[in-house]
């Protein structure tokens, strides 16, 4: 934001010092006068702001731009993009995608088998190009859930032949072809079919998935990403959804669980009170799947949560949906609107500007939307 923006008011606005502007800086919603009488945000979650410092400003003004929240599966839509992966395999299980969006891997259990292929446009599945495979038959025949390092120098898979979870380290990184296997665990102890694996983001913590117990088993590691660390700590039930779990995903800051079942085709959203700590998971909502996969067995999110992808075997196919709302807006109680009623928050990539005044160093202002939609 360059330091030579004009004030606009509409209307006269009396003020009693020189309305030179100066940008000032917003940290965590809070907008510090003391730094400034201009300033612009552009909304990245819902938020409410605060006013301090008033001292001698007696008007500023604000540029806020909207902005999306993602992982918000009530206003989930499907995109009415999907993409097959017959041509492959004829039941694919599980879904990942690299960091950047330009690759998606499908672990396929009629080929036992990791199959990668190539977006050209990220994150937009219609793009995909078939590109490679990786047999993990040698280790299981019946593989089930796939999860990779961030950085893509592992791969980690789990299956129902022998339960166990086996951990690949990548020469090269997110090329599967360069894959090795480093490490195997055994988890039939908490879960006889195991169906997905998911880790914290430090890997810290693994997280096992079954669809015969329908529940999500706990694990630390007390290396990060060695599983040959792990150590079971505590389960978590999903049965009162769905007797039929597949699979499962993190909220990327660990605060919101979603499983994916077949019994009634749903994905189940659970919130965290504790971040990571699936003990203080509770059921929020779920939203239907079942008009494009009857049989959903993997669920994948994009890093902001905008997007959401189902895969399933009785389509054999990928599908995306978008997963987000506007941004909203809460203003301090202080601000008295012209007309009575607050504005809302932009709508995704608008900006509005809006003007405050106080005449009493800030016990009170008066608000007014100088500008709408001045993107």
């Amino acid at each position: 934001m360059a330091n030579d923006k004009d004030f606009v008011v509409n209307g006269p606005v009396i003020v009693g010092k020189d309305t030179k502007v100066t940008v000032g800086t917003i940290t965590a919603s809070a907008i510090d006068l003391a730094t400034g009488n201009y300033f612009d945000d552009t909304l990245a979650a819902n938020t409410t702001y605060t006013i301090s410092n008033a001292g001698a400003v007696q008007a500023f003004q604000l540029e806020v731009t909207g902005g999306a929240v993602g992982y918000d599966i009530s206003g989930g839509v499907y995109d009415s993009v999907s993409f097959s992966v017959s041509a492959q395999n004829s039941g694919p299980q599980d879904i990942a995608f690299k960091s950047d969006g330009t690759k998606i891997y499908i672990l396929g259990k009629t080929g036992d088998s990791i199959y990668e292929y190539n977006l050209s446009t990220a994150w937009d599945i219609s793009t995909s190009t078939y590109s490679q495979s990786f047999s993990v038959s040698s280790q299981d025949t019946q593989p089930t859930g796939i999860f990779f390092k961030p950085d893509g120098t592992k791969v980690y898979i789990v299956g129902e032949t022998s339960d166990n979870a086996y951990e690949y380290d990548l020469s090269t990184a997110w090329d599967i072809s360069t894959a090795s296997l480093n490490n195997t665990l055994s988890v039939s102890a908490q879960n006889t079919a195991p169906s997905a694996i998911h880790f914290k983001p430090d890997g810290l913590k693994m997280y096992i998935a079954g669809f015969v117990d329908d529940e999500v088993n706990e694990y630390d590691l007390s290396t990060a990403w060695d599983i040959s660390t792990a150590s079971f700590t505590q389960v978590f039930s999903l049965a009162s959804q769905d007797n039929t779990i597949y699979s499962f995903f993190f909220k990327s800051d660990g605060t919101k669980m979603y499983a994916v079942g077949n019994q009634y085709d749903k994905v189940y959203e659970y919130a965290l009170t504790t971040a990571w700590d699936i003990s203080t998971a509770s059921f929020t909502q779920d939203f239907y799947v079942g008009s494009q996969e009857t049989t959903p067995t993997g669920i994948f999110f994009k890093p902001d949560g905008t997007k959401m992808y189902i895969v399933g075997f009785n389509t054999d196919a990928i599908y995306q949906y978008s997963t987000s709302a506007t941004a909203t807006l809460t203003w301090p109680t202080s601000i008295g609107w012209a007309g009575g009623i607050a504005p809302a928050a932009p709508a995704n990539a608008e900006t509005d500007v809006f003007t405050f005044t106080t005449d009493d160093t800030g016990t009170s202002y008066t608000g007014v939307k100088s500008i709408d939609n001045a993107s």
